[in-house]
């Protein structure tokens, strides 16, 4: 019989006292967790210490941290407007301090990306495994208990932004596989979502509802699309087949890359011009299409990101599979999201089907019906790094320090060779600029993969598509570098001809010597490329802002010598400066700071 609480600490005594001193507790990828409930199991076993308290997840999400005085004063107020009640993880907090009790363990199977780098405990209990085999490792660990952020309307309940793991957990205990109680909270702001989604109250041992518990859901803003990333989206649209299925990662990438499908879609001209000024008027590939959808697209993706809706206003989403034109395993988006989610019309809802995580990213069980249903699939992922020969980094180092985790790229790579007309596409961008230095994406080869080079599929930069499955090393390579930034292309090539890997003879055409980040500028100017194509949580000002510290961020010492001086010699932005605190300076340092603020602002 399900038990209603109204107070944290008393879930977490029932718990105790229900399950026993030692928990192996699942809480769910990203925005699922019971917050409150974890926080009280965790400060029940860092009281005592005859608890042992395992917590398996994944995708702790954070409050934004700050690592400048600029950085501080941009973002504490648009902190405090997205996330103000947030309740942060106190494990997080512990592991980030080295406070972790030695009875507590948290094993993470996919990180916030780059924000546990410098933990040393996180990276030590780290878990490295696919999405669809989490659910293997809670029930041979003995999970005993789930505590998930939980919708309510009425008596019903649903899982609603992650049914991911728990719908396969669910399954295992039918088949006496596993032992647990799930224990929920119910949030206010959580979309209902039917379907597979939905559990009857009954499945609950406990549920906590208490309203003055109840808090806005974690909800980062979009990032802004930059050039490179328009390119990169621009040639991913390129190789979408209409009547096809779609699968897209979240990041400015995958956001570029529906809008690029937009933009084909309701202005093909523009579309077909973007295509041949980036390509430099070259003959289309075999797999490519440029035309409007016609047919449309269905989605199957582990996570449902807000483009989706985007497509489906677009008139592109809407090629139906069993009365779906989606289906997903957990969501997390900015706010407008989950309002939109909450608001919409019961039977457009219903289209959009919140189900297992081994649904969406795999073929087993019932796999005839799934090819039938995932036609010309094209499965749209983001990688760090790519390698001459093929292969992508997409989650760590190659001094074994993880970035974030393999999640389920793997499962969509293994897909599209599973399927008869299928292809990944992993996107990269070909450089990266940090503190003035600037280093290419690709490399002849890394200390770490993610994808190996047998399952090499398509890869795409801002330069174009790699179209590498089925060739030879030698003419991968040759892919690989006419996709590279040319200020790289001549040490990559020298790397493969002294390893025997290309003929000493070879030269890089010249169509694909001029792969510079000025050829892409010139190549995009006349279009109409917003860098926050679907509206932002930035006001106008913060926007301008953002961009003038991006730029502060990625200069020489000498780079900022120069802004400091331009800032100091035109006239205030005072908006600008008053919105970060340095319209009236009063210290030598705060007027250096609204000099380089000044001068990244023109």
């Amino acid at each position: 019989m399900t038990r209603y609480h109204q107070d944290a600490a008393s879930v977490a005594d029932a718990i105790i006292g229900e399950v026993g001193r030692e928990i192996v507790l699942g809480l769910p990828l990203g925005l699922g967790k019971a917050n409150h409930i974890a926080n009280a199991l965790f400060a029940r076993a860092a009281a005592d210490p005859s608890i042992k308290l395992t917590i398996f997840t994944a995708l702790t999400l954070e409050k934004p941290k700050t690592s400048s005085e600029l950085e501080r004063r941009f973002l504490e107020p648009v902190i405090e407007r997205l996330f103000g009640d947030w309740p942060e993880l106190a494990y997080a907090r512990a592991l980030r301090t080295g406070t972790l009790p030695a009875n507590i363990e948290v094993n993470e199977f996919f990180f916030l990306a780059g924000r546990w780098l410098g933990v040393k405990r996180a990276q030590q209990s780290y878990i490295s495994a696919n999405y669809t085999h989490a659910v293997r490792y809670l029930v041979e660990r003995g999970v005993n208990v789930v505590a998930q952020l939980v919708a309510r309307k009425g008596d019903r309940y649903s899982l609603s932004s992650n049914p991911d793991t728990i719908l396969d957990l669910l399954a295992a205990q039918r088949e006496d596989r596993a032992k647990f109680i799930i224990a929920g909270q119910v949030n206010a702001e959580l979309p209902f979502m039917p379907g597979d989604a939905e559990l009857p109250q009954d499945a609950f041992a406990h549920v906590l509802d208490d309203p003055s518990m109840q808090y806005s859901l974690f909800a980062p803003p979009r990032e802004p699309i930059d050039l490179t990333e328009y390119a990169i989206g621009i040639h991913a649209a390129r190789l979408v087949a209409d009547g096809g299925t779609l699968q897209i990662g979240i990041g400015e990438e995958g956001d570029a890359a529906v809008r690029a499908l937009i933009l084909r879609h309701q202005d093909n001209s523009a579309f077909r011009e973007a295509v041949s000024r980036l390509t430099g008027g070259a003959p289309p590939l075999a797999l490519e299409r440029h035309e409007p959808f016609a047919q449309g697209l269905y989605g199957v993706s582990e996570m449902f990101v807000d483009g989706f809706l985007e497509l489906m206003d677009a008139g592109i989403l809407k090629r139906e599979v069993d009365g779906a034109l989606l289906h997903a395993a957990f969501f997390l988006g900015p706010k407008s999201f989950y309002r939109r989610l909450r608001d919409m019309p019961p039977e457009q809802l219903a289209k959009l089907r919140m189900t297992a995580v081994s649904f969406t990213n795999e073929l087993y069980g019932d796999q005839e019906a799934k090819t039938r249903a995932r036609v010309k699939g094209r499965f749209i992922n983001s990688a760090l790094m790519a390698t001459l020969l093929g292969a992508l980094v997409s989650d760590g180092l190659e001094d074994g320090r993880v970035v974030s985790g393999v999640g389920g790229q793997h499962n969509f790579v293994t897909q599209a060779f599973a399927l008869p007309d299928a292809r990944s596409i992993l996107c990269v961008k070909s450089a990266r600029t940090a503190g003035g230095r600037t280093l290419s994406n690709i490399r002849y080869a890394y200390g770490h993969v993610t994808i190996p080079r047998h399952e090499r599929d398509i890869i795409v930069s801002e330069y174009g598509i790699a179209d590498l499955r089925g060739k030879s090393d030698e003419k991968v390579i040759a892919a690989m570098l006419a996709i590279a930034d040319s200020r790289f292309q001549g040490e990559l090539l020298r790397a493969a001809k002294d390893a025997g890997k290309i003929a000493k003879t070879y030269e890089i055409p010249s169509a694909f010597r001029d792969n510079t980040p000025e050829r892409i500028a010139r190549a995009l100017q006349p279009f109409d490329l917003p860098p926050f194509p679907f509206g932002t949580d930035f006001t106008p000002v913060e926007q301008r802002l953002l961009f003038a510290l991006e730029k502060l961020k990625a200069a020489r010492p000498m780079g900022l010598a120069r802004l400091a001086l331009a800032g100091l010699s035109k006239s205030s932005d005072a908006e600008a400066l008053a919105r970060m605190g340095l319209d009236r300076p009063r210290t030598l340092s705060d007027r250096l700071y609204a000099a380089l603020v000044n001068g990244a602002l023109g």
